[in-house]
């Protein structure tokens, strides 16, 4: 594997430190010294985003893995300018033809048809209803979210068919959508997780430098529980090392702005990601570098990760064992362990007219 193209520490705004190749690509860049170091840097580097329209034939997709909860999900964007260190789906943008670093976070791609495509499909003879999960690999609400709404219009099309959903973000701007989302809560028809990974202001905006701010996203939980539909928080990912202390923390603080379950997910370094964020946690927390990698592989066996799906979300192994019952000590002592809320499937139905319609395109 060829060295990634390090950036200096001066770019601003981003998660990631080195832009690689995709692993894909036939032609890999190497890092060089040119005798340049971060001190000879006159002004911080920003990296701008950019957003392309990406065509596609379907909209929803099926999911077969045992350990992930949803079978169908939809995504309205490719790529996330959250520029989360850790995330999970950075691997994907390979299949693009690009690098899963910086390119991941500004080079965006959304779905300009995804509202007709899901009208087309909900519209099938042979459709039969099951939950939908909006933001299953990248953020639904993306800050370019706010002008594009692709997000909102899937929202409005699954509101007409009494299509079931559930969202997960870590952004704020779920709130925008209440008009949508409330009704749909309030008729067992929607359900939504925030992610929270620290009540640190300053981790946060280092870890994911364009999310929302953690106050924020807990007056997010508060709003979407007073709109009347079920929230939940995700302490995910833990980081044992960086952010693991504070797990009874953001459940509680969660809990007191009307979450009503929780969840967990222990780091997951797949791929590319293992080198990007061991390059992100050398530059933005030096001093513990050695001890949270230590730690990380002692929750996956020795390695830098264990895709092994009986264990891949939790870990395994003392640390990732204690994680485990201090998580489910926590959810019981704050309210959070009660039962998921099922959503209603036997209210689906194809609106009046919108099959006939969509009779053109099959």
């Amino acid at each position: 594997m060829t060295e990634a193209v390090k950036l200096r520490s001066s770019v601003r705004g981003r998660g990631a430190k080195s832009n690689a190749s995709g692993r894909f690509e036939a032609t890999q860049v190497e890092a060089f010294d040119d005798g340049w170091t971060d001190e000879d840097a006159t002004a911080s580097t920003q990296i701008p985003t950019t957003i392309t329209p990406l065509r596609s034939r379907t909209i929803i997709s099926k999911n077969q893995s045992p350990d992930i909860g949803f079978e169908r999900s939809i995504n309205p964007y490719n790529g996330c300018s959250h520029g989360c260190s850790y995330c999970y789906a950075r691997p994907s943008h390979a299949y693009l033809g690009l690098s899963p670093g910086l390119d991941f976070e500004s080079r965006i791609f959304f779905k300009p048809d995804a509202a007709r495509l899901l009208e087309q499909e909900l519209s099938a003879r042979k459709y039969v209803c099951k939950r939908i999960h909006i933001g299953g690999n990248t953020d639904p609400y993306q800050p370019d979210e706010r002008e594009l709404k692709i997000t909102r219009s899937v929202l409005e099309v699954a509101a007409r068919f009494n299509q079931p959903v559930s969202v997960i973000t870590k952004s704020s701007l779920i709130t925008r959508d209440l008009d949508i989302l409330g009704p749909m809560g309030c008729d067992r028809l929607a359900t939504a997780f925030v992610s929270i990974t620290t009540l640190d202001r300053g981790l946060a905006r280092a870890m994911e430098p364009r999310a929302s701010t953690p106050a924020r996203r807990l007056v997010a939980i508060s709003r979407l529980a007073d709109a009347g539909v079920p929230v939940g928080v995700g302490f995910a990912p833990v980081i044992p090392g960086l952010n693991d202390h504070e797990l009874e923390s953001v459940l509680e603080a969660a809990a007191k702005a009307g979450a009503v379950t929780a969840m967990y997910v222990t780091l997951r370094l797949p791929l590319e990601i293992k080198d990007l964020f061991r390059e992100w946690l050398a530059d933005a927390r030096p001093d513990r570098a050695a001890r949270v990698m230590s730690l990380v592989r002692q929750t996956r066996g020795g390695k830098d990760y264990n895709a092994d799906w009986a264990q891949r979300m939790k870990g395994a192994g003392p640390v990732a064992d204690l994680i485990g019952a201090r998580f489910k000590a926590a959810v019981k002592r704050y309210g959070l362990d009660g039962p998921r809320h099922d959503l209603d499937t036997t209210r689906f139905t194809v609106p009046h007219g919108s099959r006939s319609q969509m009779d053109l395109f099959e």
